[in-house]
């Protein structure tokens, strides 16, 4: 889930993801890259790794889920 977080606003290249999932191990970096580039929720682009439109779908289903959490946080701080 963390890299498709992280790649849901632009593609990101290998460091570049890598930096954003707070330094994840390149082996383990690749495995998940290549378990999300065969379930077809990622592709190699000239700018990097970025989101398919079922990636970009999965997302978005998630969004209510996300704004949920947010409230729920915002909650528990007052």
């Amino acid at each position: 889930m963390r890299i498709l977080w992280e790649l849901r606003s632009k593609p990101l290249s290998f460091r570049g993801l890598q930096s954003q999932c707070n330094g994840m191990s390149p082996s383990v970096l690749n495995n998940r890259i290549k378990q999300l580039s065969e379930a077809r929720l990622i592709y190699t682009s000239e700018e990097g790794y970025q989101l398919t439109e079922l990636g970009y779908s999965l997302m978005q289903t998630l969004d209510p889920l996300r704004e949920w959490a947010s409230s729920w946080e915002d909650a528990l701080q007052q």
